[in-house]
């Protein structure tokens, strides 16, 4: 009897452990969770995905690298907790949630940048806005019809996928919705528009800026070589080197870049769990000083406290 009753003890306590066979709930600081992120945020997710898993070594974040739209739907059906992205989500996405009773919320990370890259050989480095719409309209085809443009070959755009935030972001910049005609070459990822620029004098490359931005990562100092990117000004008739600008840090903080965007986190997390300590880590203490290491401009500043000793 006393037998039976120990068991039932210990039967009682094992059921409770297991808390009815559900898998036990992460927390900001353990578990496994899935991120979904574009392509063009890889260096930035990267940092910080490694950065907070050195804090913590029982959290451990599986990332899945897709263009814009796919990684939010990764993360509307519950197969990613959050998302990565350049924008909130649409009234019908949003829909996707409340119908399943989950409230889901957005947090601005960054400002961050497109970033258009040329050849070395290709010394016409700045462009305008209205010249860049021009490309886009099909009105503009050839280096030679831009200002200062030193070649005689067509333009060709290179893109790292279809779906990416890149095109799309460009695309509805200049409300373009219609590509055919346009000279466009899709690469597999921002690293191979890089590559592809390099080697092909006659293209024009959009990336994301904080692939080319980490002045102390010796891969940006790589990706960079036989480069240049392109200033770029918002005034239809630049008076001078002036008034064009370029992706970084400074210019995107200032708002002078014109093609400058958010940083968003979109989380589907029902609990204070991993993707949240995750988010709250890029909002303050560290998370925003690597945010400004990789060249872009966090919402949220680093604050530095200096302590002076007069002597």
């Amino acid at each position: 009897m006393i037998r039976s009753g120990i068991c039932g003890i210990v039967l009682l306590i094992g059921l409770l452990g297991c808390d009815g066979g559900k898998p036990a709930l992460d927390s900001p600081s353990r578990g496994s969770i899935v991120i979904a992120a574009d392509e063009s945020f890889r260096p930035l997710v990267t940092q910080l995905t490694s950065a907070y898993s050195g804090i913590y070594p029982d959290a451990h974040f599986r990332v899945i690298y897709a263009p814009e739209q796919e990684a939010i739907n990764l993360m509307l059906k519950d197969s990613a907790r959050i998302a990565f992205t350049t924008r909130k989500l649409s009234p019908s996405e949003k829909a996707v949630l409340d119908k399943r009773k989950i409230v889901g919320s957005v947090t601005k990370l960054a400002t961050d940048g497109v970033a258009l890259l040329i050849n070395k050989a290709n010394t016409d480095s700045l462009v305008t806005m209205s010249e860049l719409k021009g490309i886009f309209t099909g009105k503009l085809t050839q280096w030679s019809q831009l200002k200062g443009g030193n070649q005689s070959s067509p333009i060709t755009l290179v893109f790292d996928n279809n779906n990416s935030s890149n095109i799309d972001f460009i695309l509805h910049t200049f409300g373009i919705t219609d590509v055919k005609g346009l000279r466009i070459f899709t690469a597999k990822s921002n690293r191979e528009v890089i590559d592809f620029v390099r080697t092909n004098p006659s293209t024009l490359g959009f990336i994301g800026v904080n692939w080319i931005s980490d002045g102390d990562e010796p891969l940006t100092t790589e990706l960079s070589k036989d480069l240049r990117v392109v200033g770029v000004s918002a005034k239809e008739n630049p008076a001078s080197r002036a008034d064009y600008f370029q992706p970084f840090q400074e210019d995107l903080g200032m708002q002078r870049y014109p093609l400058r965007r958010p940083v968003y986190v979109l989380s589907r997390e029902a609990h204070p769990g991993l993707g949240g300590g995750l988010v709250n880590y890029v909002m303050r203490d560290a998370g925003s000083l690597i945010i400004y290491k990789l060249g872009l401009w966090p919402s949220v500043k680093y604050n530095r406290e200096i302590n002076l000793r007069k002597q």
